[in-house]
């Protein structure tokens, strides 16, 4: 049986986005404003994807022991993670397995992430070394 790894959870605020926005140069309005996010068709401000995918990423690194432990990370983005004005904001959930240690001492990790009960990445993985 595969093993699995302990569910970590992080809360995502609108102030989260706007720090987010400004370490990444991506101000896009989606992120900030109610009214041009619904105008697009989205169901407000969504978080941005690559923000997203680093909560997944922080959460490997732990199960890792270390950053520099990460040998490789990919996702596929699959919804949006809404973040409604309130000071609670929203929490990605992640999860990772186990499935498969090789030879040369790499941990190979698939990941879920939800929001709301909805998965936002698919195809999320991860090798790490463990130290």
């Amino acid at each position: 049986m595969a093993e699995e790894l302990p569910t970590q959870t992080f809360r995502v605020t609108r102030a989260d986005l706007i720090r987010y926005a400004g370490a990444s140069g991506d101000f896009n309005t989606i992120h900030w404003s109610d009214r041009i996010a619904k105008s697009v068709g989205l169901p407000g401000v969504i978080a941005h994807g690559m923000y997203t995918m680093a909560l997944a990423g922080r959460a490997v690194s732990t199960w890792a022991g270390a950053p520099d432990a990460v040998v490789e990370f990919g996702v596929r983005f699959t919804r949006p993670v809404p973040v409604p004005d309130t000071d609670e904001g929203t929490e990605v959930v992640v999860s990772g397995v186990v499935k498969e240690v090789t030879d040369d001492g790499l941990t190979k990790i698939e990941l879920t992430a939800t929001c709301q009960g909805e998965k936002v990445l698919s195809l999320a993985r991860a090798t790490i070394r463990k130290r």
